[in-house]
């Protein structure tokens, strides 16, 4: 019986996976693709664009949420059981496409394949890693290496590992592919700067390709042939590396989201533009959801990495579907205490007749 190929998507948060995988779709040759989505938060935006594509080969029954937690630490009680259900219909899928939440370790969720279950059935076709180029080309996921030398040398309290740097390197030593995406927001120097930083912590030698919005001809993401669950044990993260024989130890404690529901977006623009003051006032890494803006039969899809924010209509408000503006907020868990979390919805409120609202609560 020939092996079921599964691509994992990898990345840190607002890379840039869920657009890849849209494009992806909606260039898919035929194939019939099984989407398995892990999201960080409380509300399933990710599944939730990718569900509303409207692609024939991969409906709504295809996509598969997986909502327990991270899922490189649910690998038993979450990501086999699907597996083995997916695994048992009559229909079987052609490919199988994991997007792994920001926050995710790839290798153990790519050691999950050896499972007999699982081993049997499906081989990994490749681990893509998607990289914001503007991102690290800014410092804002990756250290300033020379920043930090100088700091350990003045001070030895520093002399540790950032927990995202970690994390960040885990997902490029997982890769067989890199996608250095968004990279039409920086100049080609800074570009070969950036693949060149990356190159460097690959574990070996790495196909690595560039992006602009995601899109990627389906031929180079699927396909890879690489058979990673065979490989990744030699692909050690961070963790493995620095305690091995200590056990698995992944906290995601560092890192805090919330969901805000919020009124009618009148003004999509001012809207985005006070959602940016909002980001830059209280470093928030990420924030992505829907705006209800109205008279328009349409939802807006609102993905922000930073000040970076993007908005667009994605597809008709369904026939009995609530039309409400709701957005995940994701940040550090330090920067983000109750207060904090309080004084965000309130002024994400104030943005839109969300006032209302929160007076009514």
């Amino acid at each position: 019986m020939q092996k079921i190929p599964a691509t994992v998507v990898t990345g840190f948060l607002g890379a840039g996976k869920t657009t890849l995988i849209r494009n992806m779709l909606q260039n898919a040759g035929g194939r019939k693709i099984a989407l398995i989505i892990n999201e960080f938060g409380d509300l399933g935006v990710d599944g939730d664009i990718l569900t509303g594509c409207g692609i024939e080969t991969c409906t709504e029954d295809d996509v598969v949420e997986l909502t327990n937690g991270c899922i490189c630490c649910t690998v038993a009680d979450d990501f086999i059981p699907t597996m083995t259900k997916l695994l048992a219909r009559d229909r079987l899928p052609d490919h199988i496409v994991i997007e792994t939440s920001g926050l995710a370790l790839p290798q153990p969720l790519v050691a999950a394949f050896n499972w007999p279950e699982v081993k049997t059935r499906v081989t990994v076709d490749g681990v893509v890693t998607v990289i914001d180029t503007a991102a690290v080309a800014a410092g804002r996921f990756a250290d300033d290496e020379a920043k930090v030398a100088a700091a350990r040398a003045a001070d030895e309290s520093l002399d540790h590992d950032n927990p995202l740097e970690e994390l960040f390197e885990d997902q490029i030593r997982a890769a067989d592919l890199i996608v250095l995406n968004k990279a039409d927001l920086v100049d080609a120097a800074t570009l070969e700067r950036v693949r060149g930083e990356i190159d460097s912590q690959c574990a070996e030698a790495v196909k690595i390709v560039t992006a602009e919005g995601g899109v990627l001809p389906t031929d180079v993401l699927l396909g890879l042939s690489a058979g990673t669950e065979d490989l990744i044990a030699d692909r050690k993260s961070h963790h493995e590396l620095h305690h091995e024989g200590e056990g698995h130890d992944h906290d995601h404690d560092e890192f805090e989201s919330f969901v805000v529901e919020a009124g009618q977006v009148a003004d999509p623009k001012a809207f985005a533009e006070g959602l940016s003051a909002v980001i830059a006032g209280h470093d928030i890494l990420r924030l992505k959801g829907f705006a209800d803006v109205p008279g328009k039969p349409m939802r807006l899809v609102v993905q922000a990495v930073g000040q970076r924010i993007e908005t667009y209509f994605d597809r008709p408000w369904k026939q009995g579907e609530s039309r409400a503006t709701r957005l995940v907020v994701i940040g550090l868990h330090d920067g983000l205490d109750a207060a904090t979390c309080g004084t965000i919805r309130a002024t994400i409120r104030a943005l839109t007749d969300g006032a209302a609202q929160a007076a009514a609560e």
